[in-house]
């Protein structure tokens, strides 16, 4: 997967690492470039990683990287920026810290760019399996995957549509606001989730969702991050028309979670161990935690 928008020395020291373990590259102005390497937080440095800040490599300007990320066409991105993140090709998405400008309280914009987060995806086949067995083998349920960011959940959401288009067979519609889960680059290139997978972009689940049921005629819809009142209607709306919706949040209230349009939930609790499943009054089906919480080898990675 091409990093190519990172600064040259960054790009260079990245090159002596082994791309499938690097989760996050984090870098601030004028401070140490710190990358998430094998789950944990390290120093980058022209030769690798290092638990020390020294010669670690320090970031110079930000706004030079994001217009390299956007191939120049920064205001092609604007409605991105918006919501504090931009997705680049292969599902690279870049989160931007910076100046928020406000306007009837909504961002409009993002100025004077001051760090960035970047999330480097992998499809790790086979990482939902468990949820797989317990849940969708023998048929369909809706699922509401949660958990604090950075733990998995869009990587079990991919690994999910493969099991239900290639092993189940089913119409599997994938709702990708942020172009995450298929990562379909400009060239139209993307993860390979099946020849029974749709793909739909849009920033309104909303509408977008009720079309394309219309449209497409799923079994299935995946989507990622319900956040809002409209994401929860958008997902009510294809329970409601017998469609199962298999969805994401990062909200961990259970209070608020039950309210939702799921027969069953998954907790991801620690990056590499099973979920725990709960059914829709959150009674402990199985999982970590309960009789059977052994691992799930490369869950959640």
């Amino acid at each position: 997967m091409s990093l190519s928008f990172l600064p040259a020395d960054v790009r260079s020291a990245i090159s002596n690492l082994n791309y499938n373990f690097i989760s996050e590259i984090r870098l601030r102005k004028g401070q140490p470039v710190i990358i998430q390497y094998k789950g944990e937080y390290k120093y980058l440095n022209l030769f690798g990683v290092s638990s020390s800040a020294d010669n670690a490599l320090v970031c110079g300007e930000i706004a030079p990287i994001v217009n390299s990320a956007t191939h120049g066409s920064i205001f092609s991105y604007a409605e991105q920026i918006k919501n504090g993140f931009i997705t680049v090709e292969n599902g690279v998405r870049i989160g931007i810290a910076g100046e928020y400008v406000t306007q009837s309280g909504q961002v409009i914009a993002v100025n004077n760019y001051t760090s960035l987060n970047i999330r480097v995806p992998h499809a790790v086949r086979g990482c939902a399996a468990f949820l797989f067995e317990k849940l969708l083998k023998h048929g369909l349920n809706s699922l509401l995957i949660f958990s604090k960011p950075g733990l998995g959940k869009t990587t079990a959401l991919r690994d999910l549509a493969v099991d239900l288009s290639a092993t189940r067979l089913y119409n599997v519609l994938i709702f990708d606001e942020r172009n995450e889960i298929s990562a379909i680059d400009g060239d139209g290139n993307g993860y390979n989730l099946g020849d029974r997978v749709d793909v739909v972009r849009s920033f309104n689940k909303k509408g977008a969702i009720a079309s394309a049921i219309r449209a497409m005629k799923p079994d299935v819809i995946i989507t990622d991050e319900l956040y809002g009142d409209d994401d929860v209607l958008a997902v009510k709306f294809a329970a409601d028309c017998g469609i199962k919706p298999i969805a994401s949040s990062h909200i961990c209230d259970r209070k608020l979670l039950c309210k939702l349009p799921f027969d069953f939930y998954a907790e991801i609790k620690v990056l590499g161990e099973k979920p725990v499943i709960y059914d829709k009054n959150f009674n402990i089906i199985c999982g970590c935690g309960a009789d059977d919480g052994s691992r799930a080898d490369g869950f959640g990675q």
